[in-house]
């Protein structure tokens, strides 16, 4: 994570709950939302990445509170960074193997 300003950060809050709340809309099955797989997909790949590069829990406390999908997208965030750091630390080979299959 880097440092962000707080013009930076309001803008990825805007973004980020945008996304959510089309992730969250589609997943309650609304009426008045049009399922686009494309569109949710690009959704769920932006809450990714603006949370890869943020603290969720941190940053965003609100969205992550409120919408079912940020908070899942924030946690597995946090899930993934602790499983690559326990595959580099403690199973260098299979990291070793892993990355030349990819």
């Amino acid at each position: 994570m880097f440092p962000l300003s707080q013009t930076a950060l309001s803008t990825l809050e805007i973004t980020a709950t945008s996304a959510a709340a089309y992730l969250d809309a589609c997943d309650a099955g609304a009426k008045s939302v049009r399922l686009d797989p494309a569109y949710y997909q690009a959704c769920g790949n932006l809450l990714m990445t603006i949370f890869s590069v943020t603290d969720a829990h941190q940053f965003f406390p609100m969205l992550v509170e409120q919408s079912a999908a940020a908070r899942e997208v924030a946690e597995s965030v946090k899930f993934g960074n602790r499983v690559e750091v326990s595959l580099l630390g403690y199973y260098p080979q299979l990291a070793a193997i892993l990355n030349r299959v990819a």
